[in-house]
């Protein structure tokens, strides 16, 4: 089994800045891809950006430019920063964890972490 924790959310003017992490544990994972997605009250969920274990990037259009998707050299986490918050990116964001799982093979496995609260208000 593999965990993803998540941490960084918070409260935070318009204008203002927050970092996400998202860092995995347990069984020995080879990643494909990790990404964020978020759930504003009263909607889906949806994408934020993703980020490949090639380090190609995929950004929803509303946070491009201002949010910025790395993972670290091992690969076993990934972090979202975000500038220029704005009241319409509060939401639950949540880690997203896509690969191969190592239990006597490799299988794959998709895995979803527990959801930081991020809130823009002033």
């Amino acid at each position: 089994q593999v965990q993803l924790v998540e941490s960084g959310g918070g409260l935070v003017q318009p204008g203002g800045s927050l970092r996400l992490a998202c860092v995995t544990s347990g069984s020995r994972f080879s990643m494909n891809a990790m990404g964020w997605y978020r759930r504003a009250p009263g909607k889906e969920r949806e994408l934020v950006a993703t980020i490949t274990s090639g380090g190609s990037t995929n950004y929803a259009d509303a946070v491009k430019g201002r949010f910025t998707i790395s993972t670290d050299n091992a690969k076993s986490g990934v972090y979202l920063q975000m500038n220029n918050l704005k009241p319409e990116d509060t939401a639950i964001y949540y880690c997203n964890a896509d690969g191969f799982e190592f239990g006597g093979s490799w299988l794959p496995k998709n895995y979803w972490g527990q959801g930081t609260q991020v809130t823009v208000s002033s």
